[in-house]
């Protein structure tokens, strides 16, 4: 029998419940931010997290990283369980684990310059000290694009990709062996947020890294994700490899996401699926799938209104939480718009 390679990071049945005050006539309910998920990562993998905000994406990396406890639930990195070590440990554990936030000004002390700020690390984590420091410094801003001669400068004085760099730099000053991209692009110009995956893409491939990628546009996960994740109102809703997510998306969560990706082909044509509504309330989701307030498949039912769907296999390496996903979707026209790119 073969032998299946050991994940380099594990999640079972996470889940994180926040406790909710109540109103002066009303009794607290508890805030469901993330629901019973699981998955694997392999080394040397990117994986997309996709979803709208406030589908749990930023709290499961939080999650992952130990910067929020968890209620339940296990996550194990090359073997280590996370949830259970102590501060010194997980101090130690998270030279290996590093994140990269989505705001690369607030995420920057402007009171430090640039260098100073990637040099902390360094010295925190005794890879070296002095001018060896220094030295590592001036390679790490090379190795993402920067002159040199910006480690003398402070926040303020950057443009919104260069600031990015210096957190990518940040984070690789310790040599990771993951790196959690927390909507790294997001915040940036499109002309420069090509440039920073281009960018993520050749530091995966030189360091040999993996990657969990968090963002809320497909089609920026689309150039540096091998594998989807589609999470909705704390849930997972479809996984899959990359190449068929996006020639067959299979739940309508995600075909819905996908008809917003505009077609790079002046007369292309693409039906696009409008939802109605907002993501659930986090306190009061609702009962049996929790999509279905918003769900625009012709065949949905009681069944969706009552039964949780579960994430069940649809072929090799693909699952679905859906009742329906084997029907093909017809959308409502209230519910389709002809959009010509």
């Amino acid at each position: 029998m073969k032998s299946v390679p050991t994940p380099l990071l594990s999640v079972r049945h996470l889940v994180k419940q926040y406790r909710a005050t109540g109103g002066l006539l009303s009794r607290p309910a508890p805030l469901l931010a993330v629901s019973d998920v699981s998955f694997d990562l392999a080394y040397g993998e990117s994986l997309g997290l996709v979803g709208e905000s406030g589908s749990g994406k930023t709290t499961l990396a939080r999650l992952i990283l130990r910067l929020t406890e968890a209620t339940a639930g296990s996550v194990r990195f090359d073997g280590i369980d996370v949830l259970d070590l102590d501060a010194r440990s997980l101090r130690a554990l998270r030279r290996r684990i590093q994140i990269v936030f989505q705001d690369p000004f607030g995420s920057l002390n402007p009171r430090m310059s640039v260098g100073a700020a990637v040099r902390e690390p360094i010295e925190v984590h005794n890879i070296a000290r002095g001018a060896a420091a220094v030295e590592k410094v001036t390679q790490l801003f090379q190795e993402v694009g920067l002159d040199p001669s910006y480690v003398d400068r402070y926040p303020h004085e950057l443009s919104g990709g260069q600031r990015q760099r210096v957190g990518i730099a940040r984070a690789l000053s310790v040599e990771p062996d993951l790196l959690v991209l927390d909507e790294p692009v997001s915040a940036l110009d499109v002309s420069v947020q090509a440039q920073v995956l281009n960018l993520l893409l050749d530091l995966r491939e030189r360091r040999g890294l993996t990657y969990l990628f968090i963002a809320h546009d497909l089609a920026v996960v689309r150039h540096i994700a091998q594998r989807i994740i589609v999470m909705y109102a704390g849930r997972f809703v479809e996984t899959a490899p990359a190449a068929q997510a996006y020639s067959e998306p299979l739940h309508p969560y995600t075909r819905s996401l996908l008809s917003a990706v505009p077609v790079p082909d002046p007369r292309g044509q693409r039906q696009r699926i409008v939802l109605k509504g907002d993501m659930p309330d986090p306190r009061h989701t609702p009962a049996g799938c929790v999509f279905h307030p918003r769900c625009p498949h012709l065949k949905k039912d009681d069944r969706c209104r009552t039964e949780v769907p579960l994430l069940r296999e649809a072929a090799e390496g693909r699952k679905v939480a859906c009742h329906w996903f084997e029907e093909p979707m017809t959308v409502p026209q209230s519910q389709a718009a002809r959009h010509v790119n």
